[in-house]
């Protein structure tokens, strides 16, 4: 599919950074919870707790971002197959 018939080729990575975005809800959870129910005393602990949550919120916001690409992928591929282009 040519997403220029589509009118609107930025919708990938619309859908894409959309998608990916309970990873970013994700982190601010984390910084949260490390707020108000985490009682870490040490720097280096403090900094891998960040560091192993900020590498999970990224993978995590890869893994939903792909989904949702996926998704809207095949939706729009399943609208515009019917639509004849001349």
């Amino acid at each position: 599919i040519n997403a220029e018939y589509m009118g609107d080729y930025h919708i990938w990575w619309r859908s894409f950074l959309i998608g990916g975005s309970p990873g970013l809800y994700l982190f601010g959870y984390s910084i949260f919870y490390f707020l108000t129910k985490l009682k870490i005393a040490y720097w280096a602990s403090t900094f891998m707790y960040f560091g192993y949550m900020l590498m999970s919120s990224y993978v995590f916001s890869i893994m939903t971002g792909t989904i949702g690409f996926i998704a809207v992928f095949f939706f729009t591929r399943a609208i515009y197959s019917s639509i004849k282009v001349d």
